[in-house]
């Protein structure tokens, strides 16, 4: 914490002060490797904590979408078809008057 706090403050007040040379951006370079390695340990930190579902509710929770969606599908497909035939009857019986 103490570190990144420091390089914070550094780069607020415009890098090393060495003039360009480089030498802070081969440092930076270098700092990825051990970033990379701080973020994946937080990350399995994190994973552990996480309260993961059983495979039957999975399954269970799974079924419940299928079958509701399988429901909805079927209802939209009546009503689209109910609208469509109305629709063409309407245009039927203005064509004929």
């Amino acid at each position: 914490m103490a570190e990144a706090l420091k390089m914070k403050d550094e780069s607020i007040r415009g890098g090393g002060g060495d003039g360009g040379s480089g030498s802070g951006a081969m440092e930076k370079l270098g700092e990825h490797p051990r970033r990379l390695r701080q973020f994946l340990h937080e990350v399995r930190v994190e994973m552990d904590k996480v309260s993961w579902p059983s495979r039957q509710d999975v399954i269970s929770t799974t079924t419940v979408v299928i079958v509701t969606v399988t429901l909805f599908g079927f209802f939209f497909l009546g009503t689209d078809s109910l609208a469509q035939k109305i629709v063409g009857w309407m245009i039927d019986f203005g064509s004929k008057h």
